[in-house]
């Protein structure tokens, strides 16, 4: 099975964005944000309207079409990030309903079920205390 790559992409997109306009611009085109990610721009495009609809990005239309950010850098965190783009929990329990008369098949639906509700909390919690400004900083410091 392969990480997931999706808030990754989005966090590199929408902070891409945020220096672009920082540095005088106004909006930039799929096509450049998917240069710098190294994907095709309809990836971008579809990425950035699930992160529209979640209100963290808006699109122009027509004549100097392309995005931009829809709040600052400061007011977004990964976890807005992440509920945008990755709705539903992390971990998933079996698609269909384990043997019940199976003493694991029973028992392990509220065994991992309260697990993974830890795990996803931390998780939250984590992403939440992350702004992209503070990837953008801590990129700039990279460079």
């Amino acid at each position: 099975m392969s990480a997931n790559s999706r808030l990754t992409i989005a966090a590199h997109a929408l902070t891409w964005i945020g220096l672009y306009q920082r540095r005088g611009h106004e909006v930039a085109t799929s096509e450049q944000i998917a240069t710098s990610v190294n994907t095709n721009p309809v990836v971008i495009r579809r990425l950035l309207g699930e992160l529209r609809r979640a209100g963290l990005a808006d699109s122009r239309r027509g004549a100097g079409a392309g995005w931009m950010l829809a709040r600052d850098l400061a007011a977004i965190t990964l976890f807005d990030v992440y509920q945008a783009i990755e709705p539903g929990p992390v971990f998933a329990l079996h698609r269909a309903t384990p043997d019940p008369e199976c003493v694991v098949g029973h028992g392990i639906g509220p065994a991992l079920t309260a697990v993974y509700d830890d795990v996803e909390a931390a998780l939250c919690r984590e992403l939440a205390k992350t702004t992209l400004e503070d990837v953008l900083r801590d990129v700039l410091k990279a460079a």
